[in-house]
C-alpha cells in the first residue's frame, strides 16, 4: 500500500517511469548486461533530472519514437575498431577529434567538451541535480542535421537564472503569469506572448542569453513553443549521437580547445561542415 500511495503522490511522472521500467524489463533480457544496465540507468536518470515528460516527447519528435528505444539507440559494447570502415575518436583530455580509417587519419581538429560542472536547483524533495560531462564510451552517429535548432532543457533556464540572480518559474499551457497593468504572460498557439487588457498579443523574441523575464523570474516556456527554440547556438551542422548528445558547431568559436560545453562535442563551424560532408550515418564514435 505504501508503494501505491507513493505513486499516487508522485503524480503521472512516476507512473510513466514505472511503465518504462516494466516495458524495458519485459521486452529485453539483455538489460541485465552490465553495459546496457548502466546506460539504461543513465537514461532514466536524465529523464528524472529534467523532471519533465515533455522533454522525452520532444526527443521522440526529433528522432522518431521507433528509434528512441534502449536496444536500437545504444551501440554494442565491443570497443574494437569497425573493420576497415572509418570511425571517429574524441579525446576529452586532449580536446581533439580524429576521423580515422585503420591507421590513417582522414581529418582531425580541436574540440570543446563538457565542463564537468554541477548545477543544483533546490526544491522541497531534495531538488534537482545536473552534471555537465561528455559521455565516455562507444556511440553511433544516428542522424545528420543542417542548421540544427537547440531546444534548451530546463537546466538552461536554471543556469541563466543563477547567473542573473533571478528566480525561475515554469509556464504551462493554460496558465497565465500576471505582470501588472492587467497584462499577462501566457501561451497562444505556438508562441509565448504578452496579452494586454485590450486583447492584443505580442510574442516574445528570445535567444540564448535573452530569455523571458517576468516578476524578477526567468520563465521556462513550454516545449513546442517558438520561444523554446534557439537557432544558431549549435552552429551550422550536427551529428546526433542519441540521448541529447551530439557533435556540432558553435556560436562561440573561442571556446574550442577548452572544457566549455554542457556535454556535447563542439567544433568550429568550418570544421563541422567538413566532418558533416564526409561522415555517414552509422559511423562509430569512440569518446575517452
Amino acid at each position: 500500500m505504501s508503494v501505491i500511495r507513493t505513486l499516487r503522490q508522485g503524480g503521472p511522472f512516476l507512473w510513466v517511469l514505472l511503465l518504462v521500467l516494466i516495458a524495458v524489463g519485459a521486452g529485453s533480457g539483455v538489460v541485465l548486461n552490465g553495459t546496457l544496465r548502466q546506460r539504461f540507468l543513465r537514461d532514466i536518470t536524465r529523464m528524472a533530472f529534467n523532471g519533465n515528460l515533455e522533454l522525452l516527447d520532444n526527443v521522440k519528435r526529433e528522432i522518431g519514437a521507433a528509434r528512441d528505444t534502449l536496444n536500437q539507440r545504444l551501440a554494442a559494447s565491443d570497443s574494437a575498431p569497425p573493420g576497415d570502415r572509418p570511425y571517429i575518436v574524441v579525446s576529452i583530455s586532449d580536446k581533439r577529434l580524429w576521423y580515422r580509417q585503420g591507421d590513417r587519419t582522414l581529418f582531425t581538429t580541436r574540440v570543446a567538451t563538457g565542463t564537468g560542472k554541477e548545477l543544483v536547483k533546490e526544491g522541497p524533495n531534495g531538488g534537482v541535480h545536473w552534471k555537465f560531462d561528455t559521455p565516455r564510451g562507444r556511440l553511433v552517429v544516428e542522424a545528420k542535421e543542417t542548421d540544427p535548432t537547440w531546444v534548451p532543457p530546463d537546466w538552461h533556464y536554471v543556469e541563466m537564472a543563477s547567473k542573473k540572480h533571478l528566480a525561475v518559474v515554469k509556464l504551462t499551457r493554460g496558465q497565465s503569469i500576471p505582470i501588472g497593468g492587467g497584462a499577462v504572460v501566457t501561451v497562444d498557439g505556438t508562441d509565448v506572448v504578452t496579452r494586454y487588457p485590450d486583447g492584443h498579443k505580442v510574442p516574445f523574441e528570445t535567444h540564448e542569453g535573452q530569455e523571458i523575464v517576468a516578476n524578477n523570474a526567468i520563465v521556462i516556456p513550454p516545449y513546442g513553443t517558438n520561444q523554446r527554440k534557439y537557432d544558431g547556438t549549435l552552429g551550422v551542422n550536427r551529428l546526433y549521437l542519441g540521448d541529447g548528445y551530439g557533435i556540432h558547431g558553435t556560436d562561440e568559436p573561442l571556446s574550442i580547445g577548452t572544457a566549455a560545453s554542457h556535454g556535447c562535442v563542439r567544433l568550429r563551424n568550418e570544421d563541422i561542415e567538413t566532418l558533416f560532408r564526409i561522415v555517414p550515418i552509422g559511423t562509430v564514435v569512440y569518446i575517452y
